[in-house]
């Protein structure tokens, strides 16, 4: 039977591609012109390969001299699946990379406190301290921060180091 593909290899939907699947049977070979003809990426030919070596199908590439019956074109297709394998995982080395040059540069609010917030921390301190000490919701009221903010300010004062300044 010959297949004959009109939609570009990049295409995701393949309708002969997926008729030749259906209709492979254990030991049938299939046969291409060169390899550029079944996929336009090494990983969709390996996936291509490998589907058909678990369906127990022989492949052959006339132009590349692939043939999965023999021992060379087993260890020339090995030999590209070790490829494809070391491309993606450099590719993933280069996009983790990638992201982490991109949040270094996209910034962020500075670390640290800025000195308003820090005059803010010591008077919520200071007011809860006293001995005629407001309700922390008095506290908050007055500072016009949040009673859960004049709650995380009591926590963070004990280990920041301008607690005893």
């Amino acid at each position: 039977m010959i297949f004959e593909e009109k939609i570009s290899g990049k295409s995701k939907d393949r309708p002969e591609l997926t008729k030749l699947f259906e209709k492979l049977r254990k030991g049938d070979t299939v046969v291409v012109w060169k390899l550029d003809r079944l996929g336009r990426s090494l990983k969709d030919l390996i996936d291509l390969i490998t589907k058909m070596q678990q369906l127990d199908v022989s492949f052959l590439s006339i132009q590349d001299g692939i043939n999965t019956n023999t021992a060379t074109g087993r260890f020339t297709f090995n030999i590209f699946a070790s490829l494809a394998e070391f491309e993606r995982e450099i590719i993933s080395e280069r996009t983790k990379a990638g992201l982490t040059s991109a949040r270094a540069r996209k910034g962020g609010r500075p670390a640290g406190y800025s000195k308003e917030t820090i005059k803010k921390i010591k008077a919520v301190k200071t007011l809860y301290d006293a001995s005629d000490s407001p309700s922390v919701q008095d506290i908050a009221d007055s500072l016009k921060i949040s009673r859960a903010t004049c709650y995380r300010y009591l926590r963070v004062y004990e280990n920041l180091p301008f607690n005893n300044v």
